[in-house]
């Protein structure tokens, strides 16, 4: 699937949200609410180091292809003017140079609250400061396509380029349910994202080990399409290890790869 495809549908589970959340105050009433400055997050749990996910999709109109992506995670954490952050940097490397883009996020480490974001795709770069009232344009970063934009925020906000980080510290429990504000750089607004623990699930690993597992679960509809995307995160150690999406006659996938699996990146050329 294309990137225009999933931004398109990005956009389309934003609308639909809205309008659900608007709709189902008593759904609220029994929800835990993560505000960024309750500190609700287990950051402690946020384990530093490379991650990689292979990342797939499935027409199911189409039998005799896939497409495929391999993503790169790549969390540290750092010092920066006497305060302690995450950076995150991503990697999304496709069958060919257009498939490729480049994701670099900072966050405070006690609340995970966003303070930098910047995105590539081939040779442009959408580049913003985040602030708990406000995001804006970076502009100390060349040629940024996002020059100019400001948006003021009626709420502070997590951003939903790290929503499997966010995932991994969530509070998971059987039968709660999580309201969390995301936002996504460049998108109208921030909003409220409603997540459910669905059940359990004992999977086995690429490593052939079995992994209990919380399901985490959210669905919505648009234009008379229904989307879903389930999330199996390990009880023992927070673990973001499978997802799978279905929207409109199409599935995506993620599978965590194993620690053994090769980090590309030192083997390209400079």
């Amino acid at each position: 699937m294309k990137t225009e495809q999933l931004a398109e549908k990005i956009v389309a589970v934003s609308l639909s949200l809205l309008l659900l959340l608007s709709h189902t105050p008593k759904v609220f009433a029994q929800t835990d609410t993560i505000r960024v400055k309750d500190k609700r997050l287990i950051t402690s749990a946020l384990k530093p180091g490379l991650k990689q996910y292979l990342v797939y999709f499935q027409n199911t109109k189409d039998n005799r292809s896939l497409k495929f992506w391999l993503w790169l995670r790549d969390i540290n954490l750092e010092t920066r003017n006497g305060e302690k952050v995450f950076t995150i940097t991503q990697h999304w490397y496709g069958s060919d140079s257009l498939s490729y883009r480049s994701i670099y996020s900072v966050n405070k480490v006690p609340d995970f609250a966003p303070i930098y974001h910047s995105e590539t795709i081939g040779k442009k770069t959408k580049a913003f400061n985040w602030a708990a009232d406000k995001v804006i344009s970076a502009d100390t970063v060349a040629n940024n396509e996002a020059k100019n934009f400001k948006l003021d925020f009626t709420f502070a906000n997590f951003n939903w380029n790290l929503d499997i980080e966010t995932f991994e510290m969530l509070p998971l429990a059987e039968g709660k349910s999580f309201a969390i504000p995301f936002y996504e750089a460049g998108i109208p607004a921030p909003l409220y994202v409603l997540y459910k623990v669905t059940g359990s699930e004992l999977i086995t690993t690429l490593d052939g080990n079995k992994v209990d597992c919380w399901k985490l679960y959210n669905e919505s509809d648009y234009n008379g399409r229904h989307f879903t995307e389930t999330y199996w995160i390990s009880k023992k150690n927070h673990e973001f290890l499978k997802e799978e999406d279905s929207f409109g006659g199409g599935y995506r996938y993620k599978i965590k790869m194993m620690g053994a699996a090769t980090n590309l990146l030192p083997r390209f050329a400079k």
